[in-house]
């Protein structure tokens, strides 16, 4: 019933002749209950209605009251029961604390039970699960000899017992990303035939304080009742940083570590399992890692030579149709410095390519496209240049080039290109080294810093000014000749001294260490990075200004076919340039570092 109703109905009382009339009222302090009552059906007794009426929370009950009173209407007070408010005024905080628990869980990973928060994350292989062998492996030779130890150690454990002799407990993979360091541990738990747990150093740390430790001791545990098995733990430097080598306390992380040190070489042995991990960043590693009775045996899993990516490509190939015109020798000769990923990149990209064009096999050409989309980018055909930016940037790649070709000590020239690839190029010049090389001297050294400028020389040399397509020479000649200065003592001014800082941080000397030389010194060190950067500009000015003719004659073979091979380059050079042409050998197959001037 309406509030103005029941008004209507009190006042009613007292009209006479009415027909219905309040008898009493049950007052409660949000809803009252009238009991209304009006006359019977043919002389019988008089009937009671009843009607809950909602108080309006501005009215004043006293009010209410004296009015019924004066009405004559019998008014008592009950007590309401509100069991149901209360309830919901208790309950609904802590349902709001479990949907945000909820909510946590659900950001951190897959649903799980709080019960197993602290379980270990590794993903377990039995041993019919893996079907990786060495033979898939090609190209790491030596490293795939250590750890074979490892894999006859699991097969016949008793052989090296009965000699008193303890296998490592831990085998560290070092290496540059992609050279096969989780494919090699794979490889020995394939050969082994045992349960392979692998996971990522980033597993075991979690928000909360206690978790990644709990994971390590659940991890061993676990490894314990399958040995013998292999642990793998890749990226180990996210778990393995030194301790205190940051401002920023990470409570979480350096528990972790303790618990993986104490599980490793504890009082407690854990026989049969071999602890195997991967990292591309051995320098933050926490000494206390690397120390024996943890990670023993250190290995090197470098880039191929190229008889190692020529091995790779066949790895790669054996599921890829060639044609008969491939020659994976050449192939990787021209591949100097790739790692077995980026070797396997480029068998797939020369397949794409192939099968976009609608060939039935995959030729020669395919592969030379697909090195080029790996080391310079995809081309940018919808990036279309004015005549006078392409005649700027054959110049700017011409001079990279003919300055390579004229000077004792630089790389040959494979390929010059004013074809825009990837981000921001708009030319590119490659360069192959003769042969396998692991040290470089100092004419070699400042002969890379004068190809660096020789684009930059000659638009100065043709146009009387410098455009910012030189501005990624500059950073590649400026770092080389840093680096003569502070790190290999190619300086006179400055002597056979070593002052390099970068690395002291990541070998756990602490945030903060002041440089170890005046302010003095560096300015020496600049003068003196100055002074080679300046001599080799004076160098590639000097070989361009002598060989006009030669840098006209390639730029002029540039614009019009936008992609010169070494053999247009060197023959162009022999028949124009007065001075010497640094002749590459015949078969200059080999190469340890694949080398692209900088480009526009």
């Amino acid at each position: 019933m309406k509030y103005t109703e029941f008004l209507s109905k009190v006042a009613a009382g007292n009209v006479p002749g009415a027909t219905e009339k309040v008898k009493r009222v049950e007052v409660g302090s949000k809803r009252l209950v009238a009991f209304v009552e009006s006359p019977g059906k043919e002389g019988g007794p008089p009937a009671e209605k009843r009607y809950e009426v909602i108080l309006v929370a501005t009215m004043d009950p006293k009010d209410l009251v004296n009015s019924l009173r004066e009405q004559n209407v019998e008014v008592s007070f009950v007590e309401e029961d509100d069991f149901l408010a209360q309830l919901l005024l208790w309950t609904f905080p802590l349902v709001i604390v479990v949907v945000f628990w909820m909510w946590l869980m659900r950001r951190m990973g897959p649903p799980q039970s709080v019960m197993s928060f602290g379980k270990s994350k590794a993903k377990i292989y039995a041993e019919k699960e893996i079907k990786v062998t060495f033979a898939d492996v090609a190209g790491i030779d030596e490293a795939v000899e250590e750890v074979k130890e490892v894999v006859e150690f699991l097969r016949d454990p008793k052989k090296f017992q009965a000699l008193g002799a303890r296998i490592p407990k831990g085998v560290l993979l070092l290496g540059a990303p992609g050279t096969g360091k989780t494919l090699l541990a794979r490889a020995v738990a394939g050969e082994a035939k045992v349960p392979f747990f692998s996971l990522s150093g980033s597993d075991f740390v979690e928000m909360f304080v206690g978790v990644g430790a709990s994971r390590v001791r659940d991890l061993f545990r676990q490894a314990e009742q399958q040995a013998p098995c292999i642990v793998f733990i890749d990226e180990l430097d996210a778990l393995g940083k030194v301790r205190g080598s940051s401002p920023v306390s990470n409570d979480e992380r350096e528990q972790t570590l303790n618990a993986l040190l104490v599980e490793m070489d504890g009082f407690e042995s854990n026989s049969g399992v071999i602890i195997m991990a991967a990292t591309n960043r051995p320098e933050i590693l926490d000494p206390a890692l690397l120390r024996p009775g943890r990670f023993d045996r250190q290995i090197v899993v470098d880039k191929p030579d190229i008889a190692g990516r020529e091995h790779i490509l066949r790895v790669h190939a054996r599921k890829v149709k060639m044609g008969a015109g491939v020659d994976l020798k050449v192939i990787a000769s021209r591949m100097p410095g790739f790692a077995g990923a980026d070797l396997a990149n480029v068998v797939n990209e020369a397949a794409l390519l192939a099968a976009r064009r609608g060939k039935k096999e995959v030729e020669a050409t395919d592969f030379e496209e697909a090195i080029d989309r790996v080391v310079a980018g995809l081309e940018r055909k919808a990036r279309l240049m004015s005549p006078r930016e392409k005649e700027i940037v054959a110049y700017h790649e011409c001079g990279h080039a003919l300055v390579a070709v004229l000077s004792s000590g630089a790389d040959p020239v494979h390929r010059v290109s004013i074809i825009p690839r990837g981000f921001g190029s708009l030319g590119h010049t490659l360069q192959l080294p003769t042969e396998e090389r692991y040290l470089v001297s100092h004419s070699d050294l400042l002969a890379r810093i004068a190809v660096s400028l020789g684009g930059r020389a000659a638009e100065a040399l043709v146009y009387g000014e410098v455009s910012t397509g030189a501005h990624n020479d500059l950073e590649v000649a400026t770092r080389i000749a840093r680096k003569m200065v502070k790190e290999f003592g190619m300086s006179d001014r400055m002597g056979p001294v070593a002052l390099d800082e970068s690395q002291k941080t990541m070998l756990g000397e602490g945030w903060g260490a002041k440089r170890e030389y005046s302010e003095q010194t560096a300015r020496e060190v600049d003068l003196e990075v100055k002074r080679i950067l300046d001599e080799a500009a004076v160098k590639a000015d000097a070989l361009l200004r002598a060989n006009r003719a030669a840098l006209d004659a390639l730029q002029r073979r540039l614009v019009e076919k936008e992609i010169l091979d070494r053999q247009e380059v060197y023959a162009l050079a022999r028949s124009l340039a007065t001075s010497p042409v640094n002749e590459p050998p015949p078969s200059s197959h080999a190469g340890h570092g694949l080398r692209e001037a900088a480009h526009p």
